[in-house]
């Protein structure tokens, strides 16, 4: 599955390649999908080569090939790129949001359970591209919740595990648009890649600092970083 970005970087250079015969270059590449820097392209690229959409050709320069394109059942494929970002508008009814705790039967526990929607993964390490698929529901007991939307992730990577948070975790993530230095969040990162870390203020800057020694601490200026949510719950398999 695609995301949204890489659907509308696929598309951008399947129609040059049918109207010039050339590949756009990583230039166009950015200013077609409004992305802030080449960075971004790059790793668009490098995730289409490794799901076998397109090809890079040796020896030559800005030398790409669209092997093949996503069922035209596909959601999203076609997608213009003003349709930006990780936005988990995921709540339909009263799916994973909670406004007051219920009274709870004495001997009913599933009763009390709210189903909250898994949202697909999230990095805890290198950032990944952001995924905004509901791909099911877990079911959550309600004092784990606060009153607001919640949906969760399935974590993938090791940079949280001095957090007790490690692979193939699932995290509950609150959603809000801000948090406290310390708390650890969903940063959006250029609008386009998701990540899970702890939240440092330095000044105007902020840092997305990881809980594994292995990783760096990464600074960004305040445009470039927004918050998606609040770390508020753990699930784990055995």
């Amino acid at each position: 599955m695609l995301t949204k970005k890489q659907h509308e970087l696929l598309r951008f250079i399947h129609e040059r390649l049918k109207e010039q015969g050339v590949p756009p270059s990583f230039d166009e590449m950015k200013d077609a999908l409004d992305l802030r820097s080449k960075s971004g392209i790059h790793r668009l690229i490098m995730a289409l080569e490794e799901r076998g959409f397109i090809r890079r050709l040796p020896n030559r320069a800005r030398a790409l090939e669209v092997v093949k394109l996503p069922e035209s059942s596909v959601p999203g494929f076609g997608a213009t790129p003003s349709q930006r970002g990780f936005r988990p508008n995921v709540i339909e009814g009263a799916l994973g949001r909670v406004r007051s705790a219920p009274a709870a039967p004495a001997d009913e526990d599933a009763v009390r359970s709210v189903l909250v929607p898994v949202m697909g993964r999230i990095a805890a390490g290198t950032p990944v591209s952001a995924i905004q698929n509901k791909s099911h529901t877990i079911s959550v007991p309600p004092e784990m919740l606060t009153a607001g939307e919640h949906f969760a992730l399935e974590v993938r990577g090791d940079s949280m595990i001095e957090a007790g948070i490690f692979d193939n975790d699932i995290v509950l993530i609150r959603r809000q648009d801000n948090a406290e230095t310390g708390d650890i969040i969903v940063a959006l990162i250029d609008d386009e890649e998701a990540t899970l870390k702890r939240l440092r203020r330095r000044g105007a800057s902020i840092a997305l600092e990881a809980a594994n020694p292995a990783y760096e601490t990464r600074i960004f200026g305040p445009d470039r970083v927004r918050i998606q949510g609040k770390l508020v719950g753990l699930f784990r398999r055995y």
